[in-house]
């Protein structure tokens, strides 16, 4: 496990993206499960706006971690947030872009998108492989949307499944523990004061941790780095 210390999201955001560069610059073909929520946002518009034209975007395939089982165009949808933050102002081509197709029936798409990762990804381990997972991590320690009440679906046989929020009753559709932790690299954008207790219990294996889906992120690659602002890491210094 690596941990970056960034001054703010702004600061943390230029660091990640310098080193998505780069992997783009070692390998043929990158393949990335994105994340949603509020820090990747902040990522997505530096991408756009400081690297787009340092990448290859036609060696970038884009795939999602988690989706709401919302349209397509609506706010809530991840895939609406990336799109506008980052698909919009770069130029990746369309095929390219492989999205969870959250407007449908919420089994058939866990199924379908399934499906998509086996046909689409390399394989190791007889398991779809990314380059990059990027993850969030919520104020419960949930992360994807795997959430403590349910944190049986991270050990699912399944490449993805139904998830409900624990608070607005919403389904999700997420990728499992399986496909995470097979992953090259995972990748930790983690912001927040709100987030610097659950930051500190999982990094430190302290309190609570083994109830939060996020302390089960460990790659067999041990490529695992946590992106943290000075909020988010503040428990850490001792």
């Amino acid at each position: 496990m690596q941990l970056i210390i960034s001054s703010s999201k702004e600061s943390l955001a230029e660091e990640f993206s310098y080193q998505f560069q780069e992997l783009t610059e070692t390998q043929a073909s990158v393949h990335v499960a994105l994340s949603g929520g509020s820090t990747p946002k902040v990522v997505f518009d530096y991408l756009a706006a400081h690297v787009e034209l340092e990448i290859d975007w036609s060696k970038v395939f884009f795939y999602w971690g988690d989706e709401r089982c919302v349209a397509p165009i609506d706010s809530e949808s991840n895939y609406k947030m990336t799109v506008d933050h980052l698909i919009s102002k770069i130029s990746i081509p369309k095929e390219n872009i492989f999205r969870v197709q959250g407007e449908n029936d919420p089994d058939a798409e866990a199924i379908r998108y399934g499906k998509v990762l086996d046909q689409s990804l390399p394989k190791a381990n007889g398991i779809p492989q990314f380059d990059l997972v990027m993850l969030g991590m919520g104020d419960d320690g949930h992360t994807a949307s795997i959430f403590p009440d349910s944190i049986n679906l991270w050990d699912s046989a399944k490449n993805c499944e139904v998830a409900t929020h624990p608070d607005s009753g919403q389904k999700r559709v997420t990728i499992t523990g399986k496909v995470i932790n097979n992953a090259k690299r995972v990748t930790f954008l983690v912001t927040g004061a709100s987030k610097a207790e659950k930051v500190r219990e999982i990094v430190k294996e302290e309190g609570n941790f083994r109830s939060y889906p996020a302390h089960l992120v460990n790659p067999a690659s041990a490529d695992l780095i946590w992106f943290l602002d000075e909020e988010a890491a503040k428990n850490l210094i001792s």
